[in-house]
């Protein structure tokens, strides 16, 4: 256990980051997979600039590695693109 107040301090503070990172981490996945699972090039083409606005804030907080971003963007972007 920590000794010291600002060891105790950083407890609290890396558990609130770990669980916002794990929420946007989440919300983001789930946003992926309803792209992936659009099937209306309109609909898609909509959300593909808010999915990739949210992994690049991912990447740039680092819950995300940039180029797991960049592989992810690229392909979503193929798939709306092939769509229409």
């Amino acid at each position: 256990m920590a000794n010291h107040k600002s060891a105790l301090k950083r407890i609290r503070t890396n558990a609130a980051k770990r669980l916002r990172n794990r929420y946007q981490a989440k919300t983001t996945r789930n946003a992926v997979k309803k792209l992936r699972n659009t099937t209306n090039p309109e609909e898609a083409k909509a959300m593909l600039p808010k999915v990739i606005s949210m992994l690049d804030r991912l990447a740039k907080k680092n819950v995300i590695h940039k180029n797991k971003a960049s592989n992810n963007k690229s392909k979503l972007t193929k798939l709306v693109n092939n769509l229409s």
